[in-house]
């Protein structure tokens, strides 16, 4: 672990860097879905919204989800007794969970919109949409009060 240590602020530079890309997935893929759910009746329009939606989560949100995952266990692992001693960790780990579940959760709702089953309106995917902000906003807090 020395050597991760060595480029710990590498490692934490990634780690921001692959977040700010997959919130911008978590920010526009439920935009995508608030599209498609408004305009079902457009054959045309939908088929481009499905491509849109499974490149956004497959090429752009599922990576760097990943490289923010291990990145920031890689920081955690390097200074545990650090880190861990301070509150502000356990909150941004919850808020990272919770996170987590939301991108599963716009899985879901993709396969849905995909396989033309969901029932939900573009109304609930512009509320669905505040989720990311809100859990953005404790993380960037937490980040903010790191003492590294």
């Amino acid at each position: 672990m020395e050597i991760i240590n060595e480029y710990y602020q590498w490692v934490k530079w990634l780690h921001y860097l692959a977040f700010i890309s997959w919130m911008a997935g978590l920010f526009y893929l439920p935009r995508l879905f608030v599209y498609h759910s408004e305009n079902k009746d457009n054959v045309g329009f939908v088929k481009v919204i499905k491509i849109q939606e499974e490149k956004l989560y497959y090429y752009i949100q599922n990576p760097a989800m990943i490289i923010t995952v291990l990145t920031g266990i890689l920081m955690l692992i390097v200074h545990k007794e650090i880190l861990l001693s301070h509150g502000y960790i356990h909150a941004k780990l919850l808020f990272a969970i919770l996170l987590l579940l939301y991108h599963f959760d716009n899985l879901r709702y993709l396969k849905q919109l995909k396989n033309d089953t969901c029932k939900k309106s573009g109304k609930f995917f512009r509320a669905y949409n505040e989720i990311p902000t809100l859990l953005l906003i404790g993380i960037i807090s937490m980040m903010i009060l790191t003492p590294f």
